[in-house]
């Protein structure tokens, strides 16, 4: 399947690209989008890039009635010399195809997802932006696509990669932000989707957010579905605590997302030789170490804001200040790291980045 052409239908009305002071997130789409299509017998095929347009969807599809829907997102940076590079393509394509497997539509071959990724940036290559801290946001999708009524796999899908050129998640700064843990909403339980990217973990979360930002809290801590007292995500990033000596994030038990932002500090702090555990850790053991002082940074991890300190975590009509309401040295530490390779200001130990080509006729 990896050596399928791809073929390229230039747009005839390209869009004026905006200018990269005035980005904000996804609300400004390319003049392209990678399409291809499944059918039950003949698997994925005709892949394409085509000019961005809207999908006609029949009232009965099957996705607007039962959800099979994934996705995924990262980033495609524009280097100090003009080139640019995607930050991670082959480790998304990977979360891509267990997300399609928690949802029972079919895989595709990794590189043809690698290979997609890569042909719309090409093809959009002047949207990605040139400024310190924007990027080229890319969301891949899948979604069914038979026309039918009735509980089962569909047998038809579309996969499509739409881009956006985006700013800086901090335009002034890294700023630490206020959380709300709560114990009456629920996200996910073992055995549930909770490790899919899929449109209905992100529907489940609505409501608490509306809640946490209406006493005006930022994002929601989430806690396990069953006994309610151990952590497991923060609002839609993973996180990460340094308690005493150790950093701690919750370990993938089938209920949180494996971020990708999430694996790449795991191995930057191990390279740096910090003692880091991948472990349950409960409220109450945080709210704990908030009072006595040992809870020293709490940072959130994820594609668009790389780090975002917390500065505050309440819980049960209880707040504690985490590191004095400032980023801590550890969290900033990340960030820096992190958006250095992603821009090629630093060397890639790793490997995480890939170069774009851009054909000489584009």
């Amino acid at each position: 399947m990896s050596s399928m052409d791809i073929l390229f239908t230039r747009t005839r009305a390209p869009l004026p690209r905006p200018d990269d002071t005035s980005l904000s997130f996804g609300k400004v789409l390319t003049d392209h989008m990678f399409v291809m299509e499944y059918d039950e017998g003949q698997g994925w095929h005709d892949p394409r890039v085509v000019p961005y347009a809207p999908m006609q969807m029949d009232p009965a599809t099957s996705v607007l009635h039962y959800g099979q829907a994934v996705f995924d997102g990262l980033k495609a940076f524009r280097q100090a010399d003009g080139s640019i590079k995607i930050f991670r393509a082959g480790r998304h394509a990977a979360r891509l195809n267990k997300s399609c497997r928690a949802l029972c539509i079919p895989e595709m071959d990794e590189d043809l997802i690698r290979r997609s990724f890569e042909a719309i940036v090409a093809a959009d290559h002047e949207w990605v932006p040139h400024a310190p801290g924007t990027s080229l946001y890319i969301r891949p999708t899948v979604v069914a696509t038979e026309v039918m009524l009735g509980v089962h796999p569909a047998r038809r899908y579309t996969y499509f990669v739409i881009c956006s050129p985006v700013g800086s998640y901090y335009k002034e700064g890294v700023k630490p932000v206020r959380i709300l843990a709560t114990d009456t909403h629920v996200r996910a339980v073992q055995g549930g989707l909770g490790e899919a990217k899929t449109a209905a973990n992100y529907a489940a979360s609505l409501s608490a957010q509306q809640e946490a930002e209406r006493l005006g809290y930022t994002q929601v801590l989430w806690l396990d579905g069953v006994e309610r007292k151990w952590i497991d995500e923060v609002g839609t990033m993973n996180i990460m605590m340094k308690i005493g000596d150790e950093v701690i994030t919750p370990p993938l038990a089938g209920t949180i997302l494996d971020g990708v932002t999430r694996n790449s500090t795991l191995q930057l702090m191990r390279d740096w030789g910090l003692n880091v555990s991948e472990r349950k850790v409960s409220i109450d053991e945080v709210m704990a170490a908030g009072r006595d002082g040992t809870l020293q940074e709490m940072w959130g991890t994820g594609t668009a804001a790389v780090v975002s300190p917390v500065g505050e975590l309440a819980y049960k009509g209880e707040t504690i200040t985490i590191g004095g309401g400032k980023t801590g040295p550890l969290t900033q530490k990340l960030y820096d790291a992190i958006v250095a390779i992603q821009y090629g200001k630093s060397n890639d130990p790793h490997g995480w980045t890939t170069e774009v080509k851009i054909p000489a006729e584009a």
